[in-house]
């Protein structure tokens, strides 16, 4: 019966449709919004979106407390369907209903009171959405850090910016998300200096294009850019899913790269795109999974970076082979200049040290006298019994 009648609710047919989301709400059929979000990931977001209109012609004051039922089933796609049109009819008791699931409710409940009280601006909800910003539910704890960032609540603005500084990882990135969640930009330098000395780059620099749209970052902060964009294509297909293709525009982001007056950066991150996609395209485990578009769009990718002067980039990527260049780990990726290498031996970095060497061990340089430079310089015990293998 449900499944009857989902079909005809997602379909094209007027006189199918129309009675379908009159009996969802009159008749407050729990069972076909429960399928329905839970066949979600197989209709199309054009079809997610015709559906909440469907059923937002047919809510009215009558009927509206039947998506209180429907708060059990959480969905993205419909988050704002329910909690805007429960705002419609907000009054005093039904703002303590919510106030109260929002206390003792189940992470779905939460998630659409945390939606509801970005329409209700009701101060009462504070604590609950600054407590349940720290869920390790990522819907909940995205919902609660967006709605604060409506409310301008600068307690857990601040709060988060102080966490920047923890000594842990994990609860810099947990900062990092609500911060991009909450959409101050004003937060992007203070995300960006932690990501330069992070362990994690790749996961904070895959946030910030929430917060700040890479192409806005690149034309405002060109380096910096650069920096988030090189960090997210060392993620790509390891920790950063590739349907993010799509989020990051990055197409249109390399395209516009690639028109640009080259400089070494830009070089560096060129070279690194460019090998990434011929490694997502040639190993199929990749992409086998992912839907057709990502696929096509990461293919397209591959192609338009395979035009790039590869020769004329590697000369300009040397430049970047020095101590205090951000992009030195990439850039010695692709370096074969043997005394631009050896330069690095003599930096204070005990890490670009190992990494010079294991560099020159590659291109087939590494000899004695490379080895005693660079054990001079490092006192790390670990990184001296590496070494002395090489």
């Amino acid at each position: 019966m449900s499944e009857d009648l989902l079909k005809k609710l997602t379909g094209k047919n007027k006189n199918d449709y129309e009675p379908a989301a009159k009996h969802l709400v009159n008749d407050c059929d729990e069972n076909l919004f429960q399928l329905l979000v839970e066949k979600e990931d197989f209709l199309f977001d054009f079809v997610k979106q015709n559906v909440s209109k469907r059923i937002e012609e047919v809510i009215n004051e009558n009927n509206y407390r039947s998506l209180i039922s429907f708060m059990k089933y959480y969905s993205p796609s419909y988050e704002d369907l329910i909690a805007k049109n429960l705002a419609k009819f907000a009054d005093e008791d039904l703002t303590d209903e919510m106030l109260e699931k929002f206390e003792n409710g189940t992470d779905d409940e939460k998630c659409y009171c945390a939606r509801f009280f970005s329409y209700i601006q009701d101060p009462l909800a504070l604590p609950f959405l600054r407590l349940n910003a720290q869920s390790e539910n990522e819907n909940l704890s995205f919902v609660c850090a967006s709605t604060l960032g409506i409310l301008k609540d600068e307690e857990s603005y601040n709060f988060a910016l102080e966490k920047l500084k923890d000594e842990d990882e994990f609860e810099k990135l947990k900062a990092v998300k609500f911060l991009t969640a909450y959409g101050n930009k004003d937060a992007l330098m203070p995300i960006t200096e932690m990501m330069i000395t992070s362990s994690m780059q790749e996961n904070i620099a895959c946030e910030i294009p929430y917060l700040v749209s890479l192409p806005e970052l690149l034309n405002t902060y060109e380096q910096l850019g650069l920096l988030v964009l090189n960090n997210i294509i060392n993620g790509l297909g390891e920790i950063i899913p590739l349907s993010t293709v799509f989020d990051y525009e990055l197409y249109d982001v390399f395209e516009d790269i690639i028109s640009s007056p080259s400089n070494s950066v830009s070089a560096v991150v060129l070279l690194n795109a460019a090998e990434k996609f011929e490694t997502l395209t040639e190993n199929e485990e990749y992409i086998f999974d992912e839907d057709k578009n990502t696929q096509n769009e990461i293919k397209d990718i591959r192609k338009l970076l395979s035009r790039i002067n590869k020769k004329e980039f590697l000369k300009l990527s040397n430049n970047e082979v020095r101590e205090n260049s951000l992009f030195v780990y990439t850039a010695l990726d692709f370096c074969t200049d043997e005394m631009v290498i050896r330069e690095l031996l003599r930096s204070n970095n005990q890490t670009l040290i190992l990494r010079a060497l294991e560099v020159l061990k590659k291109i087939g340089a590494l000899d004695d006298n490379a080895k005693t430079i660079g054990l001079l310089k490092v006192t790390d015990l670990n990184i001296k019994t590496i070494i002395r293998a090489l």
